[in-house]
């Protein structure tokens, strides 16, 4: 290692501080039929039917007929849903 400049030499640690995140506890997770599920995924379905919910209602009382820019209003109908079953869940 005595060739190798400075930089690359502290380049293995750096290594170690992107595993800084990943604690001893673990990951937030929850139980389902007897394997455990990292809590980002049930965060994801729900926003995923948030946003399917949100398109049934916009087609259905007429809205999507008027409403511009669907899809993106869809996807922040999705994505606040998911973070708010997130805060719901797991907390504040």
């Amino acid at each position: 290692m005595k060739g190798f400049p400075r930089t690359l030499r502290a380049l293995p640690f750096l290594g170690f501080m992107w595993l800084g995140g990943c604690s001893a506890v673990g990951a937030p997770s929850f139980v389902a039929f007897g394997a455990f599920f990292p809590a980002w995924m049930l965060c994801g379905s729900i926003g995923i039917i948030g946003a399917i919910v949100a398109r049934a209602v916009f087609v259905g009382t007429g809205l999507a007929n008027v409403l511009p820019h669907q899809l993106l209003v869809c996807t922040a109908i999705g994505t606040i849903s998911a973070i708010v079953g997130w805060l719901l869940c797991f907390g504040w």
